[in-house]
């Protein structure tokens, strides 16, 4: 599938909302009205650190997206992207969609001097795994979360 990878625009909110909802849906996690229009607020505002891209098909269909930011590494005493979120519809899997957009990511941290592209998935996620070992270094980390 040939695919174009271009950042988000503001025509795109039905169909980036489509694709969110599909992404919460594969992590059992519903995308709300709510955090629908909080997200797509900072994805909107330029002094926000969320960013996004989004894959569109030749029939002008967005069939993936990625939301990153910029995030300090002190020890480093450099700057690195962190994808946070990264999803493919299902009819558009495993026809090189994800592998462009994570290729796209690494262009841009090229190009914004960033020294690494992160970004964590779950430990059951064996397809996206194997995507993921072909195109960058697992690491040895562990994550842990702690609530406020």
């Amino acid at each position: 599938m040939s695919v174009t990878i271009r950042p988000v625009t503001e025509g795109d909110l039905f169909a980036w909302h489509a694709l969110s909802t599909g992404y919460g849906e594969f992590y059992s996690v519903a995308m709300t009205d709510e955090k629908a229009v909080r997200v797509w607020g900072w994805l909107n505002d330029a002094e926000h650190p969320l960013q996004a891209i989004v894959a569109e098909n030749e029939a002008g269909e967005l069939v993936g997206l990625a939301h990153y930011r910029v995030f300090p590494r002190p020890l480093a005493g450099n700057t690195g992207l962190y994808l946070d979120d990264l999803y493919v519809s299902p009819d558009a899997r495993k026809q090189g969609v994800g592998e462009a957009l994570i290729a796209q990511l690494r262009t841009i941290a090229q190009e914004g001097g960033h020294s690494v592209v992160r970004w964590i998935t779950a430990s059951d996620n064996d397809e996206a795994q194997r995507l993921y070992d072909r195109v960058a270094t697992r690491t040895s980390w562990v994550t842990y979360d702690l609530e406020p």
